[in-house]
């Protein structure tokens, strides 16, 4: 029976194997703490599950579980990680800078006193059409888990210069309840997107161009379209309609950030429930392109 399990899963490992090689979306280790999605052999986004720490920044930066880079279809990098005016913003990310847990309060967002880190892969799958990865962390002060976040992300094929990709975000408190609120005063704090240098940039929303920076204010979605190294590319951030308060408030700055922020200026408290009990869940979708 042992010799036959052992067959069995080499089978099974032959067939992964085999159905990655024969689909257009391919996973690859690039380092030990990232792995790669590609596209028909072009980078679709990096997924930072270890600890990263770019050369020269401060030891208090490391953080863990982000997209960058991220690509538009034309392989055009569309995100920023260590920019020096922010040195704590990264790539696509979901974080909050007030997180309250057993009497203490950190920042998730600035990466002070409470970290997400990588906990196990859940799935990696391929398709003719999708790619699908989810992915569970933990939110840890120090080596105590506080939350347990599942992430779970699907690409779509890129087709007429775009490319769409889902993200599922769900958050559960493991042993005492968690408060998690946006800044005083701004609300940010959510779901958002650090942009990299760039010129020519318009920032949209649903009501048309958006020429101030603003926060909370309601919009279904957000989207920067910009010139990046002399190749145009934009993309989009789409609030999930299912979303609690949807439409939500966002963070909208020309400077080169776009976030999605929920629960904004109020307060959501993650309790732990029984079993795997899910207590809060986000989604979005995030849809990059090239002009025709």
């Amino acid at each position: 029976m042992r010799y036959a399990g052992l067959a069995a899963a080499g089978v099974l490992l032959l067939a992964t194997v085999q159905l990655q090689a024969a689909a257009p979306f391919q996973f690859r280790e690039i380092t030990p703490a990232s792995l790669e999605l590609t596209e028909d052999g072009k980078p679709v986004f990096v997924y930072n599950h270890g600890m990263i720490l770019k050369e020269g920044v401060k030891e208090q930066y490391r953080r863990s579980s982000y997209l960058h880079p991220v690509y538009a279809p034309d392989g055009t990098v569309l995100t920023d990680d260590f920019p020096k005016d922010h040195p704590h913003h990264r790539g696509i990310c979901w974080s909050w800078p007030i997180v309250k847990f057993e009497g203490q309060t950190h920042d998730v967002w600035a990466v002070v006193g409470m970290h997400q880190r990588f906990v196990t892969w859940k799935s990696r799958r391929l398709t003719a059409e999708r790619a699908e990865l989810a992915v569970e962390n933990g939110w840890f002060v120090g080596e105590k888990k506080a939350v347990k976040e599942t992430v779970e992300l699907t690409v779509h094929r890129a087709s007429g210069g775009r490319r769409s990709f889902d993200v599922k975000l769900t958050f559960e408190a493991v042993d005492a309840p968690v408060e998690i609120s946006g800044r005083e005063i701004k609300g940010y704090g959510g779901f958002g997107v650090r942009f990299a240098p760039r010129t020519e940039a318009v920032l949209r929303t649903d009501k048309g161009v958006e020429a101030k920076d603003s926060d909370m204010v309601p919009h279904p979605w957000a989207e920067l379209e910009a010139t990046y190294g002399g190749r145009r590319a934009g993309l989009r951030v789409e609030d999930g309609s299912g979303n609690p308060s949807f439409p939500n408030g966002w963070c909208l700055r020309h400077y080169g950030y776009v976030a999605v922020n929920y629960p904004g200026l109020s307060t959501i408290t993650l309790v732990p429930g029984k079993g795997n009990y899910i207590v809060d869940k986000l989604a979005t979708r995030a849809v990059s392109w090239v002009p025709a």
